[in-house]
């Protein structure tokens, strides 16, 4: 039997990086305060996961860590615009030209695995629009 399809397994790790990264900036864009607390309820998950992911990312050189101040790095920042930019691309591509409902398991499922040249194509391809359907700002992208 000859398969002639090539199969991608990414790794689950980087994507909860990502995830953490992008609530933080998510958190951020509010002018909120970086909180494990507020991390947490916005994953859904319990605080010492938070605590956990911060001091391993903190190595990473995305985020200074320290109990109670949590801060991301340019490094940590500009992942998780990366990751809001495609999520809000991808709500667009749904509502403005898809005409569906944005699907949060499709987005997030998709957000993670478009590289640079995509996603500038995709913006291209609609537009280059600057504010997502719900009324938030896209972060601009590399060249």
């Amino acid at each position: 039997m000859t398969i002639h399809e090539k199969l991608f397994v990414g790794t689950s790790s980087d994507e909860h990086v990502e995830m953490y990264l992008k609530a933080m900036w998510l958190i951020k864009e509010n002018d909120e305060p970086i909180k494990v607390s507020t991390v947490a309820n916005l994953l859904r998950i319990r605080q010492p996961s938070v605590v956990q992911m911060m001091k391993r990312i903190d190595k990473m050189g995305y985020v200074q860590y320290k109990k109670f101040d949590i801060k991301m790095t340019d490094k940590g920042e500009k992942i998780g615009a990366s990751i809001v930019r495609k999520s809000r691309l991808l709500e667009v591509l749904m509502i403005n030209h898809l005409k569906v409902k944005p699907d949060e398991k499709i987005v997030c499922g998709m957000e993670h695995h478009m590289n640079d040249e995509f996603t500038n194509s995709l913006s291209s391809i609609l537009g280059n629009p600057t504010i997502s359907p719900n009324g938030k700002a896209i972060p601009t992208g590399s060249s």
